[in-house]
């Protein structure tokens, strides 16, 4: 299990020119009744983080199962950009929570996507509530997990066979992750980051974002 922390640096934020660098694919599941913050908070880090590279680190896409709009909490929107059928390869899947988990660990179509895509995917990673799905798929057994405060009791009931830390903001296990509630997802994001890029990226999107105490950063 690795935690992220970021250290002090100087200097301009600077667009890396490395035509050697791997570009991620992050595939974002959305679905109704999804937390907003959840997926909103990794999206805006992977994108960032690209922006601030020449686009170069990652690609950012929205999934659905049907490809049309969904509702997510509170009554905002979307149109994802694919549906099961027809989105890219993805690198690192993400698999946010919100209300609408509740249902979809009984819908086996949902629970074999995850499967298939993980199996494939370099991370599979959780925010909040979406660790339901991830148990129920069984991709957190034999592994530690966290999950939002209020979903730990729904995550035991489905598996026994992860162990929650409870009180950490995110567990990283290798290739599956998962984080705490809501706005953890904006700190696994930025641990993946620096895990695939280094400490220096990291910080400049963190800086960027004006996340926590970044002014420490500078």
């Amino acid at each position: 299990m690795k935690c992220c922390g970021f250290l002090p640096f100087s200097g301009l934020l600077v667009a890396s020119k490395n035509s050697d660098m791997k570009k991620y694919s992050v595939g974002i599941f959305l679905f109704d009744d999804v937390e907003v913050l959840d997926f909103a908070g990794p999206f805006e880090v992977f994108s960032v983080t690209s922006q601030l590279n020449n686009y170069e680190p990652f690609s950012v896409f929205t999934i659905s199962e049907t490809g049309e709009e969904i509702n997510a909490v509170n009554g905002l929107n979307i149109l994802p950009d694919f549906s099961f059928e027809d989105h890219p390869d993805i690198d690192i899947l993400i698999i946010p929570g919100g209300d609408g988990t509740r249902e979809l660990i009984n819908k086996q179509l949902v629970i074999d996507w995850v499967n298939e895509i993980s199996h494939g995917s370099e991370i599979t990673m959780s925010v909040c509530s979406g660790a339901r799905i991830l148990a129920k798929a069984g991709l957190l057994d034999g592994h530690n997990s966290i999950t939002h405060h209020e979903v730990i009791k729904d995550v035991k009931n489905i598996t026994s066979e992860t162990n929650i830390l409870e009180g950490k903001r995110f567990v990283d296990e290798g290739k599956i992750m998962t984080s705490g509630g809501i706005t953890a997802g904006i700190d696994l994001s930025l641990h993946v980051v620096e895990k695939l890029f280094g400490k220096s990226m990291a910080r400049e999107t963190v800086i960027y974002m004006e996340y926590g105490d970044w002014r420490k950063l500078l």
